[in-house]
């Protein structure tokens, strides 16, 4: 970070603070108020940080209001159009496109880390067999630490890049292996000859008893899928991921604490709430009913799926997913799937309404998701730890970040605090 050239003033009970200001390389101004409590005394108050940077990052950009977002520069719809996961991977991690054979060698290393040590095989059967797949993801990503002991140490930087590697190939198989325990099926292991998306596929849907051969446009779906999830910039699980190694803990554990807060509905839960949404609706009839629900600010049904908290304009995912959802759709057909023929009719009506189009109310890139999903037949329960699996480059890359950021100190947000002051313990005989 260079010096500031920039300063604001702030006056606290009639003191005059100056206040460096630092210019990004795109986005607002950011006023370094770091020095502000030694100096007047005082904290600032943002609830959800939602005005406060956390930190300096040179991985993803955002920028609602013209709905777009970068990885290292490079615009998601191009990366998810002609790039593909892997290879955005290397980009988030690296900081740059491969050649040919830096690509070949990376592809390589993940695909033969894509195997968990055996012993972990025994863990998941300490969980319930109704156990939720995020529920068991948690428990087993943290658990990696006691299986890998030689990439832990959060200091030496070839372990950091061995647990990189570890984390990202074998993501897949845990989440595959979290969903075949779920629903009593023996655990397929992966294979050298797929790739990554499809290998995911085979895990998920493949038994021992029979053949099972990938479609090349579910996979290409998958794909997409993982690609547009890779990294959101300092979203809660990504912030959780870097609060939790602030204080030097392993990357699993701090993975493992992604994961947990990527659980929370707010957060990773969309796409599964979009399609509990369908669902209520029930069939295409009933879709006038929920739309002018929608528009009414006394009803608390709202439609989910549409609309996104940071791009105030269109969700730039959303329109490379729909040409997924359509390939998917006409691969598979909607005629036996009632929650399908809501969303498709959904989607044309609320893209013509004028209320939706004059509050930018667009599918965003969780409704089209849910859609493949559903159409792939994977149930709700593995929406999240598909994000997760996703997400799990993001983390590492953030993660590798602010390890080598000489800046790092452990968080310790402030508060302010409403409770009562000091006060005297009285014995319980004269309470």
């Amino acid at each position: 970070m260079t010096e500031s050239q920039k300063t604001a003033n702030l006056t606290v009970n009639g003191e005059s603070y100056e206040l460096p200001v630092f210019s990004p390389t795109a986005g607002p101004d950011v006023i370094d108020i770091r020095k502000l409590y030694g100096t007047a005394g005082v904290f600032t108050y943002d609830p959800g940080f939602t005005s406060t940077a956390s930190c300096d990052s040179t991985i993803t950009y955002i920028d609602g209001e013209k709905g777009e977002l970068l990885h290292r520069g490079y615009p998601i719809d191009q990366l998810a159009e002609k790039s593909h996961f892997l290879e955005v991977c290397f980009l988030l991690l690296y900081g740059y496109l491969p050649q040919a054979d830096e690509l070949e060698q990376f592809e390589t290393t993940i695909t033969r880390h894509t195997m968990i040590h055996e012993q972990m095989h025994y863990f998941f059967r300490g969980f319930r067999r109704d156990a939720h797949p995020m529920a068991t993801m948690v428990g087993v990503v943290g658990a990696m630490s006691a299986f890998y002991h030689d990439s832990t140490d959060v200091g030496d930087e070839r372990q950091r890049e061995i647990a990189t590697h570890r984390l990202i190939a074998k993501m897949p198989t845990i989440a595959a292996m979290a969903y075949k325990y779920s629903i009593g099926q023996p655990f397929m292991y992966p294979r050298n000859d797929l790739d990554y998306a499809s290998n995911f596929l085979y895990m998920c849907f493949a038994v021992p008893a029979e053949e099972y051969e990938v479609n090349p446009i579910l996979s290409r779906a998958m794909d997409r899928i993982l690609t547009l999830h890779a990294d959101h910039e300092q979203n809660a699980s990504t912030s959780t991921v870097r609060l939790a190694s602030s204080s030097g803990a392993n990357p699993f554990a701090c993975i493992a604490a992604g994961i947990a807060c990527l659980w929370g509905p707010a957060h990773g839960g969309a796409n599964q709430a979009c399609l509990e949404m369908l669902e209520e609706i029930g069939s295409v009839d009933r879709i006038p009913e929920f739309i002018e629900r929608a528009k009414d600010k006394n009803d608390p049904f709202r439609l989910m799926g549409f609309g996104h908290r940071v791009y105030k304009n269109f969700d730039p995912r959303a329109k490379v997913m729909k040409q997924s959802a359509d390939e998917v759709l006409e691969l598979l057909g909607i005629d036996n799937n009632p929650k399908l023929q809501v969303a498709k009719a959904l989607e044309k009506q609320a893209l013509e309404d004028p209320y939706f189009i004059e509050k930018k109310l667009f599918p965003n890139v969780d409704f089209y998701s849910g859609i493949i999903l559903e159409a792939m037949g994977f149930p709700t329960s593995m929406f999240t730890p598909i994000f997760a699996l996703s997400r799990t480059v993001g983390w590492v890359s953030q993660w590798k970040e602010m390890i080598a950021d000489p800046q790092n100190k452990i968080g310790r947000p402030r508060q302010l605090y409403l409770g009562e002051t000091s006060r005297d313990y009285t014995d319980i005989e004269g309470r």
